[in-house]
């Protein structure tokens, strides 16, 4: 609303409602000063106003001070505002940050409008500058200006209740206190609860006090450990009322602007226990004269662009998640069942749409060209990747024998071509197998194992990364905007740390300029079935720069391709949603296309996805070290087999490889000796001995501390510091400072070990 003033040669007589009246229709500038212009109060007047202003304050009728007064209950029209919840249509609330619910009354609650073009999405626990709008019947809405940060002070953890009243709250993260709770800050929650706190002022004497601001479920369901995850990184888990309400009015697709491809033997391969099915596959020798001994791949995906339009409320919901999240307990879906497990899953013997790209296979192995189709199609098997693979290997069963020949086989020929071209192309092939946690019926950790790599899984990942390329290659003839993977080089700081690291087992490094993913191959194939190649593969890992969207090419370096984009699964990965209604729209497949808005705002989804990669990860992997620390926290006091997988200068991170969780090994608990941190070594040198530990080392130890809740384990070294290869310059700069270089905590730890 506009500033209103009285003019100069009508001012308003000084009324207590007619000062009422100004600052009600001048939030935010109705300071004293601006009152007493606005009313022509000057000299003894002043004085006057100062009584008035004083008298309606004491009445409660008006709010603030010197610099600014408000009606109470009333909001600026420009505010900071923290985001709190949702309502029963998605939509984000937000609640103000400065507010007197003494004076004002209830903290109000305020929908949240946000615009792509205009300013950052904003999410759950995030502050943001608002701009405050009230329609005329008086309801306020809050337009994004900025998203300013997260509320660092809010923390979330496990209550436990004391009798007569109050509790304590136990932590949940590594580095978070425990707080106790007074009679009367419970806000409801019981005993085992899983609870949002503020924390209070801190006390010299005891635990730091909270308050509990809400109750975010009970510890005791079998999904509490992965529910702690969801909270702490704020991840979206339940579905509006409004989206599963358009997910559920969904219905079959019609063949408009479809081709019939049901007849085309399209099988699906995918684990075991997978309940959607997103990708299809079929393979064929090429009949053209011109490509003699070459194939056709097809690859069909679920269209999900035919369902999730655009600005919808799907739409808007599957942004907001980024992407589906995977925990060993639960999946938490980037849209509703009705539509990733139902109308988008290509099921065996169901017509599906789907985009489908075919593509021309060289005797060689290259891509020779393709395209793509919008297609009806109806799955003819669907095979886990188990099966799939006996049947190749000689022992088909019941399913996969009818497939066996007519297309099986097929597949096989047609990944043994492309794998010839994977073979020059040298993507960077490190060797890190990821472990998969199996729970019992409890949701408790029944075992650990290492899932068995098969040429299945790998035959359906190089066609998947063909069909992501030709989308990315489609995209840009077309001259369509999108969103690419990205994949940059390693920075030149980390290269030379590779290299020094490198230098100290004899091995060299090519230079930045020229460098290729071939040159890391080179050295992983060095140090294969020897002692350091666990250590080898950790360090390249680590030397290489982080996956991420963007609209702007650069490349993949770790798969050695110019041009990538995510095309594949569009059930769990909102950026392949946009691909596919880029190549809707480039190729005129029909409706579902990129909207105009879409297009503006890729830079900021791409941002957003990112971020929302990186929390699943986050969330993914703080879930798995809690679950092995509740499930090794009865075991203290043995012995286990561990490799160290992090070298600091606090101590070691040792990883569990029967459990695929790590702990710490404090360095004041590593012996009598000083321990220097050899950085680029990545290694911890004894000081007189020159003994120590190297990331990688296999060695034993013991479990004398686990914290459940926060996923934290202790351990005692015990095995004995080795004799190291040359040490690196960082590590005899470190002993040549000697004792006044030392870092003050490790220093002050060794005084007190010795």
């Amino acid at each position: 609303m506009a500033r209103r003033q009285p003019g100069a040669d009508a001012r308003p007589e000084l009324t207590r409602e007619a000062v009422l009246r100004f600052i009600a229709e001048n939030p935010g500038h109705a300071s004293k000063r601006d009152v007493a212009k606005a009313f022509g109060i000057k000299g003894d007047d002043r004085l006057v106003l100062k009584n008035l202003l004083s008298d309606l304050q004491a009445e409660g009728v008006l709010a603030g001070g010197r610099k600014r007064f408000i009606t109470p209950g009333a909001l600026p029209s420009i505010a900071v505002l923290e985001i709190r919840g949702r309502d029963d249509d998605g939509g984000l609330l937000a609640e103000p940050v400065s507010w007197d619910e003494a004076q004002d009354g209830e903290r109000p609650r305020i929908p949240v409008i946000q615009q792509r073009d205009k300013a950052p999405a904003a999410g759950l626990g995030e502050r943001i500058l608002a701009r405050i709008e009230t329609d005329e019947h008086g309801l306020r809405t809050a337009r994004v200006v900025r998203v300013l940060e997260r509320r660092k002070s809010l923390s979330v953890g496990v209550f436990r209740a004391r009798p007569g009243g109050g509790g304590r709250v136990e932590p949940v993260e590594r580095k978070q206190p425990e707080y106790t709770v007074a009679p009367g800050d419970e806000k409801g929650a019981k005993d085992g609860d899983l609870v949002e706190v503020e924390p209070g002022q801190r006390t010299r004497i005891g635990l730091p006090t909270a308050s509990v601001i809400s109750v975010v479920g009970s510890m005791n369901s079998e999904r509490a450990i992965s529910t702690i995850a969801l909270h702490v990184h704020s991840i979206p888990h339940v579905f509006p009322q409004s989206v599963l309400a358009d997910a559920d009015k969904a219905g079959p697709a019609t063949m408009d602007s479809r081709e019939d491809w049901r007849d085309l033997p399209l099988i699906t391969i995918d684990p075991a226990d997978a309940k959607d099915h997103d990708d299809a596959v079929h393979a064929t020798d090429d009949s053209d004269p011109a490509n003699v001994g070459g194939m056709i791949v097809t690859v069909a995906i679920a269209d999900v662009a035919y369902y999730v339009r655009s600005g919808s409320k799907l739409d808007s919901e599957a942004r907001l998640r980024g992407n589906s999240v995977y925990f060993p307990d639960r999946v938490i879906p980037m849209l509703p069942e009705r539509i990733s497990n139902d109308l988008c899953s290509l099921k065996e013997g169901v017509d599906r749409p789907a985009l489908a790209v075919r593509m021309v296979i060289g005797a060689d192995g290259e891509k020779r060209g393709h395209a793509f189709h919008r297609i009806m199609m109806r799955s003819h098997a669907k095979l886990a990747y188990e099966e799939a693979q006996a049947a190749i290997d000689g022992q088909p069963g019941e399913a996969a024998a009818p497939m066996l020949e007519p297309v099986l086989k097929p597949l096989w020929k047609a990944y043994g071509l492309v794998g010839r071209a994977r073979e020059r192309r040298q993507p960077l092939d490190l060797d890190l197998p990821e472990k998969k946690i199996k729970l019992d019926e409890t949701g408790r950790v029944d075992r650990v194992l290492v899932p068995e790599r098969l040429d299945a899984h790998r035959l359906i990942e190089e066609f998947m990364i063909l069909a992501n390329v030709a989308a990315a290659e489609t995209l840009e003839q077309k001259r369509q905007a999108l969103i690419y993977r990205a994949h940059d080089a390693p920075s030149l700081s980390k290269l030379e740390a590779l290299r020094d690291f490198l230098r100290t087992l004899e091995i060299s490094l090519a230079k930045a300029g020229t460098l290729r993913p071939s040159h890391f191959n080179s050295i992983l194939r060095q140090v294969k079935a020897s002692e350091h190649e666990t250590l080898v593969n950790e360090v390249v890992l680590r030397s290489q720069s982080q996956a991420a969207y963007s609209p702007q090419n650069i490349g993949h370096f770790g798969l050695n391709l110019v041009r990538y984009a995510h095309f594949t699964s569009p059930i769990r990965r909102y950026a392949d949603l946009i691909v596919h209604r880029a190549l809707i729209t480039a190729l005129k497949l029909g409706d579902g296309g990129l909207s105009r808005e879409d297009e503006e705002s890729l830079e900021q989804t791409a941002e957003e996805i990112s971020r929302a990669e990186r929390r699943a990860m986050a969330a993914e992997r703080d879930t798995v070290d809690r679950l092995i620390a509740h499930h090794l926290a009865e075991r203290l006091g043995e012995e286990f087999a561990g490799r160290i997988t992090g070298v600091t200068r606090a101590g070691l991170f040792v990883v569990l490889p029967a459990y695929g969780a790590d702990g710490f090994v404090p360095i004041s608990t590593l012996g009598a000796e000083y321990f220097h941190h050899d950085e680029v070594g990545h290694a911890l040198v004894g000081e007189r001995s020159g003994h120590g530990y190297r990331l990688g080392d296999a060695v034993e130890i013991k479990l004398v501390n686990a914290l459940p809740l926060a996923g934290s384990m202790q351990f005692e070294m015990l095995t004995e510091p080795r004799q190291l290869p040359g040490s690196t310059a960082s590590f005899h700069k470190a002993q040549r400072r000697g004792p006044k270089g030392r870092d003050k905590n490790v220093a002050a730890k060794t005084r007190k070990r010795r």
